[in-house]
């Protein structure tokens, strides 16, 4: 009863949980999943669809179209979400033969040659880096994901993209609170203000803003060195950035449909469909079946050791000891099934 009805269990939970549009990639992550009590949110295309829009343009010395089109330039071979969204917004063309020595530089921006002349896109850190002042800038009003630009060394101005958040996220941070998660928190790399307000709206609990990709890991590991010893923590995410995170919490989930590969191939728990509901339906299941294991485990011993008690004391026959162990076994698998429903 117990070699038949404990792996059963989790295959059925594993089945169950594919029948909801979650990939399992073993019984020991449904297991892990099920002592969770920190949840960990990457915010872009996690929490939010990862759809940009241009929402505000501060030029400085420049028009607003140039200051576009030099956005345009920098962020032409990025196929980041951020990039399409500066690429939509700026109406002319790129001339490719104008661009050369493309470099990215990782948890700041992208550099290029433009006509010869360097041209910097990305965050405030970029800037910071290559000593180039914004004194006396216009700032801008709204909140989002704010991109700045230089060239040849002189600020030429910033660019607001605002993210959307996506469809029944609250609900399932709401969701995933009832299941039993203690605090659940964000990492981004945005600024504090787009963070807090994204946080606040979703009724997140800790954030952890202007995060380098490095960071993330960092925090990842403060919380797990913070968390108790019986409890574990699940980090959700969906883009190459992630993949390192999602490797070292104790339970990594990637979203399918719109995550990247190297993110896919870390997690432990696939979401096919990117909704992040399926996270409170994936920690139900998982505690639904180490609850059918537990019943299993103390089924089979408990009615093992009375059948043998009475069969030293005289009192059970050959059919006694054939329900204790065919019988046993039987409802123990017709019990495992129950975790095929999720």
């Amino acid at each position: 009863a117990l070699v038949i009805s404990i792996p059963l269990s989790f295959f059925s939970g594993i089945g169950g949980a594919s029948k909801a549009g979650i990939l399992v990639k073993g019984s020991n992550y449904l297991e892990l999943l099920g002592k969770a009590k920190i949840a960990v949110f990457d915010k872009t295309g996690t929490l939010t669809k990862g759809v940009f829009k241009v929402v505000e343009t501060c030029a400085d010395g420049i028009s607003e179209d140039d200051l576009l089109e030099l956005a345009a330039y920098g962020e032409y071979y990025s196929n980041h979400p951020i990039a399409a969204s500066i690429k939509a917004a700026y109406k002319g063309t790129v001339q490719i033969d104008h661009l050369d020595g493309y470099e990215e530089i990782s948890g700041m921006g992208i550099k290029v040659l433009k006509d010869g002349k360097e041209v910097l896109v990305g965050n405030k850190k970029l800037l910071d880096s290559r000593k180039i002042s914004m004194a006396g800038a216009k700032q801008p009003s709204k909140v989002g994901t704010v991109l700045f630009v230089a060239e040849n060394g002189a600020y030429k101005g910033c660019i607001t993209i605002a993210d959307e958040i996506k469809d029944g996220v609250k609900d399932a941070i709401a969701s995933i609170k009832k299941c039993g998660i203690d605090n659940v928190v964000m990492l981004t790399g945005d600024k504090k203000e787009v963070a807090d307000s994204v946080a606040k709206e979703l009724g997140i609990d800790t954030v952890c803003a202007e995060l380098m990709p490095g960071d993330k890991v960092d925090k990842v590991e403060q919380l797990l060195r913070e968390k108790d010893e019986d409890s574990t923590l699940i980090f959700t995410g969906d883009g190459i950035n992630d993949a390192p995170v999602l490797m070292r919490a104790d339970v990594g989930i990637a979203m399918g449909a719109m995550g990247q590969d190297a993110a896919i191939e870390a997690a432990d728990i696939v979401l096919i469909d990117d909704d992040p509901g399926k996270i409170a339906v994936a920690y139900a299941i998982a505690r639904k079946t180490v609850r059918i294991v537990q019943q299993n485990i103390v089924f089979a011993l408990a009615v093992k050791i009375i059948v043998m008690v009475l069969g030293a004391l005289g009192f059970a026959n050959m059919w006694a000891a054939v329900f204790a162990d065919v019988g046993v076994a039987f409802l123990a698998i017709i019990n495992a099934t129950r975790a095929l429903k999720p």
